[in-house]
């Protein structure tokens, strides 16, 4: 099957090294079921339009503008012009600014990966030895890029013969953990739980497989759908959710579960 068409192509650049690269983003949602919202008399689509909070009208594209709340009703109008100003001298270099080592930046911070590969043959010894490099380093570049209009901080790491484009979140937008867990327990936790807990997942441990994380919700969304266009007068038949855990509200002792559970497991594999 033939590779999609680039999300993105542009350079990759650190010092004098550059070379012409095209980019796709590494996850997809294009198989997910999609809906519109439909008049429900006509059969037709709802449209959605901006209209005056206070007046009620409908504004116009050409009268558009984006604000910053100071106050309550009370807005700042930024101009395009003024947006731009502070924009990226260009959207289409990837200029490697500093490298860090990877093991440095957790996973809170990633937020959505891109692959990144040469876009012609003249550039693949700089790409090859860029990602080498790294990967020798064990470092990540730090650089930024526009995309989808909006100015993002990256992170680029070695990935096979290709490179992983990380956008990152901002300063502004991680939580501090300290925050949630300080009241949690150090750990000093029962010997004896602690191996029941350990048992459990070495049994429970398997090789990873994506089939691990399909979607369900999807799946059933999907026979709703052919089932309608099977039989559209008669409709389709609701389909259950299944069994779900009930919470009864008693405390169960935990060494009780734990060695309920290691049982459960025993008697099926018996059986």
């Amino acid at each position: 099957m033939a590779p999609p068409r680039p999300y993105w192509k542009g350079y990759l650049k650190l010092s004098l090294v550059t070379c012409p690269v095209s980019m796709m983003p590494a996850t997809s949602e294009s198989e997910k079921v999609r809906f519109h919202t439909l008049n429900r008399k006509t059969n037709n689509r709802v449209v959605s339009r901006y209209v005056d909070a206070e007046t009620g009208k409908e504004v116009r594209e050409e009268d558009e503008a984006k604000g910053y709340e100071r106050g309550e009703n009370d807005f700042l109008v930024i101009e395009d012009e003024e947006l731009e100003s502070v924009a990226l001298e260009s959207a289409r270099t990837i200029d490697i600014e500093m490298f860090v080592p990877r093991n440095t930046i957790e996973w809170v911070w990633l937020e959505k990966p891109h692959y990144l590969s040469p876009s012609d043959e003249v550039g693949h010894e700089a790409f090859s030895v860029i990602r080498d490099a790294m990967e020798a380093e064990k470092v990540a570049g730090i650089s930024r890029l526009v995309i989808g209009r909006r100015e993002r901080a990256v992170m680029l790491e070695p990935c096979g013969k290709g490179i992983v484009v990380w956008t990152l979140r901002y300063g502004d937008e991680v939580r501090k953990p300290e925050h949630y867990f300080d009241e949690i327990g150090d750990g000093d936790n029962d010997p004896k739980l602690m191996s029941l807990v350990t048992t459990l997942i070495e049994e429970r441990s398997k090789p990873w497989n994506p089939n691990m994380v399909r979607d369900p919700v999807q799946e059933k969304l999907k026979e709703i759908i052919e089932s309608k266009r099977k039989s559209a007068k008669k409709g389709a038949k609701p389909i259950g959710k299944g069994d779900e855990p009930t919470y009864t509200g008693n405390v169960i002792d935990l060494m009780s579960a734990l060695k309920e559970s290691l049982e459960k497991k025993s008697s099926r594999k018996k059986s």
